[in-house]
């Protein structure tokens, strides 16, 4: 087949919405290998680490700019009680983790641990606390414990447990799911719940909480509409209330049912763009919350966090039902390049977003091998550090013509641009299986000097890297980037993510 050709505009000098680095955020959740084996190997590991955390992960991680780290869940947050992760580990109680696995957890690692997770990450924290079975007051000692400088109970607590200054720390989640395991509420009793966990989780000093409501599951707009009426009357006037910085949903890719989602390297091509055509959905999504949040406010006062994405595969064979364990392919990899070309055009409202999860589960950036010790790194991973220039740079609008090539309801041709320090980078994604296409951009406004690009790309979509074959999906040059009259034409090959780089000249 020839390749289909389809010009887009890009204006060079028209930025718009900043692209928050926080849509390039992480979770880490109490689940399977992702904290202990995974983050953190105890001290005694052979091997390196730092106070029992894993340095090749903290160094993998490092090298995407990483912005954010939510923890402790997810459904696990909803369950946690911070003071039995505190203090001596030996005299640390244990618990059961009666969401994945049943498995019981010694405690190991808790706050400290987690801080000084971040801090060697250079991420900011996000926690995610207890409103499912905790109280108001054991989530407003936690801010107080963490975040309080003087002296009082909770700060000389801090201080006997090994931490004199207190952290900066400004996301905080108020529960997680609520509609589901974090305590099967409805909107109303949620609502209620997050107006007073939330007025209690105090500003203490300087540091300023950005508090977010657990928002909708999916499509569940009502509930989104049922917060913003707790921060304030609909109209222009809105001036929301202190008590919520933001809110939440969530929305994960599942082609399948969830009895059986379907298997993560055992696919055909029908199943590649059925999977495709529901990541594609999220546009859909953050559209209609977005759109009940300006009802309400319109000045965009509110941020939306979607703090759950990513693909959900049956486990692999032979592992932990309960530890959600998944091989990431070629074909796991365009579903993210296509989410960031997503959020790139929501940047007005959508503020953060985190992808589940970190390592060895669900839609992971590193998976870990028990056996031999070794990092693999995915290729969701690479779509992560090609495209981490994007982090807190300016938007810049990609228009294309009707006629995109499609596969049914699927665009198979995504786009998305942004400059910043004098630079500007286009990320371009082919969906289409089999089918290589050329893009002609016409950059107006400018034009680009010092152009490089990359590719990340396979010879079959169900590709994947293993211990044994790490490099099978990685970033390689392009050179089928040719200069035109009005700007750059770019070859994408079939099912490839491919960005390019130049300075503004």
């Amino acid at each position: 087949m020839s390749d289909q050709v389809v010009p887009a505009v890009i204006n060079l000098d028209v930025p718009g919405p900043v692209i928050s680095r926080h849509l390039y955020g992480h979770f880490a959740e109490h689940l399977g290998r992702c904290i202990y084996g995974g983050f953190y190997v105890g001290e005694d590991s052979e091997i390196p680490n730092e106070g029992g955390i894993r340095l090749d992960v903290v160094e993998a991680l490092r090298a995407l700019d990483i912005p954010n780290l939510r923890w402790p869940g997810g459904c696990f947050a909803d369950e946690y009680h911070w003071m039995d992760g505190i203090g001596p580990k030996q005299d640390r109680p244990s618990m059961v983790n009666t969401h994945w696995g049943n498995v019981e957890e010694n405690n190991h690692f808790g706050t400290h641990e987690f801080m000084a997770l971040c801090e060697l990450l250079g991420a900011e924290p996000y926690i995610s606390g207890n409103v499912g079975s905790g109280t108001v007051r054991e989530m407003s000692d936690w801010v107080e414990y963490l975040t309080r400088d003087g002296d009082s109970p909770m700060v000389r607590l801090r201080k006997q447990n090994g931490r004199e200054e207190p952290w900066k720390i400004r996301f905080w989640g108020l529960g997680n799911e609520a509609w589901g395991c974090g305590g099967n509420m409805s909107a109303q009793q949620y609502a209620a719940e997050a107006r007073r966990f939330g007025t209690y989780c105090r500003d203490h000093g300087g540091n300023k909480l950005y508090r977010i409501a657990a928002g909708a599951n999916s499509a569940d707009y009502a509930w989104t509409e049922t917060l913003m009426k707790q921060l304030g009357e609909l109209g222009c006037a809105y001036r929301p209330q202190p008590f919520m910085q933001a809110l939440s949903f969530h929305y994960y890719t599942i082609p399948g049912t969830w009895q059986d989602k379907g298997d993560a390297t055992v696919f055909d091509t029908d199943d590649y763009y059925r999977t495709l055509a529901k990541a594609a959905y999220v546009d859909e999504l953050i559209t209609g919350h977005a759109n009940v949040m300006d009802c309400y406010d319109p000045g965009k006062h509110v941020g939306l966090v979607l703090d759950e994405w990513g693909t959900w595969w049956n486990v692999e064979p032979g592992t932990n039902p309960g530890f959600l364990y998944q091989q990431n392919t070629l074909r796991d990899a365009l579903v993210a390049s296509l989410h960031f070309d997503i959020f790139h055009r929501h940047a007005d409202r959508l503020v953060m977003a985190n992808i589940a999860q970190t390592v060895n589960v669900l839609q992971a950036m590193i998976l870990t091998d028990p056996d031999t010790k070794a990092l693999v790194l995915t290729p969701t991973y690479h779509v992560f550090e090609m495209n981490k220039g994007h982090q807190d740079a300016a938007s810049l609008r990609v228009d294309l013509p009707a006629g995109v090539p499609a596969r049914e309801t699927l665009a198979t041709v995504s786009l998305s641009a942004s400059r910043k320090d004098g630079k500007v980078l286009v990320s371009l994604s082919n969906l289409d299986a089999g089918a290589p296409a050329d893009v002609e951009l016409d950059l107006r406004g400018g034009a680009l000097s010092g152009v490089r690009a990359r590719i990340l790309t396979a010879g079959n979509l169900q590709d994947h890297n293993t211990p044994g074959a790490p490099d099978t999906i990685a970033p390689r040059a392009h050179d089928q980037v040719t200069a035109t009259a009005n700007g750059l034409r770019v070859h994408l090959p079939a099912h490839s993510f491919i960005t390019v780089e130049g300075r503004l000249g």
